[in-house]
């Protein structure tokens, strides 16, 4: 039975490639799920992509996660430091959710060093580019 990840991306990251360069490469956000459906289908997964802007939405995102997909992967981007609602949601679910940040937040802004929503992950991955998004698929198998 093939594994269902479903991959959230937050507020801004459609703006990829273009948005600081220097901070977060030239790969698209297409070009990222480009790479997880290759990844994916190269591990026996599948990949189901999102990516919102309004908190809202990746809130009931989650919420249709559970009972639907075996794993999540998310990047919050800027929620990722002030959404307490995303926390709660991502508490509610019983499968495992990996948090990716395409830079190092630790590098950055003293705001950025505090994630809301990394108590309800299993393993945070940041750093590492847009390779942190395989890395985050790689852990499901």
């Amino acid at each position: 039975m093939t594994k269902k990840i479903l991959i959230i991306n937050g507020p801004n990251l459609n703006m990829l490639g273009t948005r600081q360069p220097e901070i977060y490469g030239s790969a698209t956000l297409e070009d990222i799920e480009e790479r997880c459906e290759a990844v994916a289908e190269s591990l026996g997964l599948e990949v189901v992509f999102h990516q919102s802007n309004s908190e809202g939405d990746i809130i009931d995102l989650i919420h249709e996660a559970k009972g639907k997909y075996d794993g999540l992967v998310i990047n919050a981007a800027g929620y990722t430091h002030t959404s307490v609602a995303i926390f709660d949601a991502l508490s509610i679910l019983e499968i495992p959710v990996i948090e990716v940040h395409i830079s190092n937040i630790y590098k950055r802004e003293e705001f950025r060093h505090k994630s809301l929503i990394s108590p309800a992950a299993s393993g945070i991955i940041c750093g590492f580019g847009v390779k942190g998004y395989e890395l985050a698929l790689k852990s499901f198998i």
